[in-house]
């Protein structure tokens, strides 16, 4: 079947001028000699996209995300290249744009609809649902250029979901929404993703991309640089921010290992865990761990290394349940001596939704190393009651240091699989000790 987006070495360029006057001395030049420097927004960009698919885009600023959106949907035309979609579009772009700010709401409504090809009585039909989704009350009959940024918003989504687009593009927009209206805009998105809508989504708030996104583009210096599942490109643009380049090479799954034993805090009564932490061992056996996953994302610069994780527990380690109590343990060597280096660990959904994350720096119950010299071995451990929800989820483990910024000595992104074992006496994925009080009636 033929793809519902097609792009085809894709290049998009724009003359930049060192002086204004440069381009009308340009035009008149009967010899036609150049004046400016051409700069690529876009520079041969290839995809295909299959009717009914999720595609995030990511990069960051700069990159030609917004630039690609506005040739999808018309806005630009090519510099070169070839530039295929089949079906209706619907788009809401960057803030401001499609909305004349002297009209009302409701002439707006009509406008857009008119620029998807849409006749009055089709937009009749559907505007009550708009005004009902946008919930600006009597807003929608005065000028948008009364609207706050969140009442525009509102209006833009809902007048773009509607009319059964065969393809959705949001770009960064939804972003100034509040999280109620952000997660409302979600579920109606799932829901015309189930009657087979295709999803183009750009943003920053790489948990989106994975949750709502069945793949995912990278876009770097104009280029598309990867196109792969939305983890594995989140996983690459995570490099570009903390400045690493590619992922540390790791070695191949070792044995599983088995030997993990419950410990009720005195490492006196655990002979396993007081030999893990008195080896001198160098060698990397993290892959070793019973909790390892072997699609782990790594990097950093190597200058300290996380060799190893002990993992232990108020109950059966093999069986965690949300009222345990988790330690673990992790073995860091240091190539180089770093002055106050910093240790951290995140816990998050399988989907990639955060759910909690510490560090030695901005937790108040740590105490800190000052620094640790080249050749030595550090031993920390990140100690909490699970309090989590039965399912899966990954934990994250770094070391780092500070400089100008924080520079990745060593993080291991999903690292650890943890699978928690009900029951539950609550909902939701995270029991946060709720207490519920009976009171007493007072006559008045």
């Amino acid at each position: 079947m033929q793809p519902i987006i097609t792009v085809e070495h894709l290049s998009k360029v724009y003359p930049l001028y060192a002086d204004k006057r440069d381009r009308l001395v340009e035009a008149l030049d009967p010899f036609r000699r150049k004046r400016h420097t051409d700069f690529y927004a876009l520079r041969d960009v290839s995809f295909a996209v299959e009717k009914g698919e999720s595609i995030g885009i990511i990069g960051v600023n700069g990159s030609g995300k917004s630039t690609l959106l506005k040739v999808l949907t018309g806005v630009l035309s090519p510099s070169a290249g070839r530039v295929e979609v089949l079906g209706r579009v619907s788009a809401l772009l960057e803030l401001g744009a499609g909305f004349h700010p002297e009209r009302t709401g409701r002439e707006n409504v009509y406008f857009q609809g008119t620029l998807q090809g849409l006749g009055k009585k089709e937009i009749d039909a559907y505007l009550p649902a708009v005004i009902e989704f946008a919930d600006i009350g009597e807003f929608i009959d005065q000028p948008v250029k009364l609207y706050s940024s969140g009442m525009y918003i509102r209006l833009a989504f809902a007048a773009a979901i509607q009319g059964n687009p065969d393809i959705l593009i949001v770009d960064e927009a939804l972003s100034v929404g509040d999280v109620r209206f952000q997660r409302k805009c979600f579920q109606y998105i799932e829901t015309m993703k189930a009657r087979g809508t295709t999803f183009i989504f750009v943003s920053h708030a790489t948990e989106q991309v994975v949750t709502h996104c069945t793949r995912a583009l990278l876009l770097s210096y104009s280029r598309l640089l990867l196109d792969d599942k939305p983890r594995v490109v989140v996983n690459r643009y995570l490099d570009f921010l903390f400045g690493r380049e590619s992922k540390a090479d790791k070695d191949a799954p070792a044995a599983v290992q088995t030997d993990v034993t419950p410990v009720d805090g005195h490492v006196s009564r655990c002979p396993q865990l007081t030999t893990f932490l008195t080896s001198q061992d160098t060698q990397d056996r993290f892959s070793q761990n019973s909790f390892y996953n072997h699609y782990e994302y790594r990097w950093g610069n190597k200058d300290a290394t996380i060799l190893d994780v002990y993992v232990t527990s108020s109950g059966d380690p093999q069986h965690i349940r949300p009222d345990d109590v988790l330690a673990l343990h992790i073995k860091v060597f240091f190539a180089v001596s770093v002055i106050r280096p910093i240790f951290g660990c995140t816990i998050k959904t399988r989907e990639g939704v955060t759910i909690y994350g510490s560090n030695s720096e901005g937790n108040d119950s740590a105490i800190p190393y000052e620094s640790i010299e080249a050749g030595k071995m550090a031993h920390v451990t990140f100690s909490f009651r699970c309090g989590l929800a039965p399912g899966e989820y990954f934990v994250s483990l770094g070391v780092a240091r500070m400089q100008d910024e924080v520079v990745p000595l060593d993080r291991r992104y999903d690292s650890l699989l943890l699978a928690v074992h009900g029951p539950a006496d609550f909902f939701g994925l995270a029991d946060l000790g709720m207490n519920i009080l009976q009171t007493e009636e007072f006559q008045i």
